[in-house]
């Protein structure tokens, strides 16, 4: 396997993280309640990203394989939590 092989497949393992956690560091600005001081969405797509990318290599390492459905159901719930945590919303 070449460096750009590796390189496709590391990507397409590290998407649904990315995904998800731009999606979710964005829907924030819309459903989470205003703050005195907002934190940048890309800080929040940072932290979701990192929380997700070790969901995902956890899931592999537990499975043995990526890409199953109960890894990708943690992932959602896991990036849900770390924004829930992250910009405070049990204080409202």
């Amino acid at each position: 396997m070449d460096p750009l092989d590796i390189l496709i497949h590391l990507m397409g393992f590290l998407a649904p993280a990315l995904a998800v956690a731009l999606l979710v560091a964005l829907a924030a600005r819309v459903v989470t309640p205003r703050q005195a001081e907002p934190r940048s969405w890309w800080a929040q797509f940072a932290i979701n990203s990192i929380v997700g990318v070790l969901v995902l290599a956890a899931g592999l390492w537990h499975f043995g394989v990526d890409g199953k459905m109960a890894t990708y159901a943690v992932l959602v719930v896991a990036v849900a939590t770390g924004q829930w945590a992250f910009s405070r919303a049990w204080r409202t």
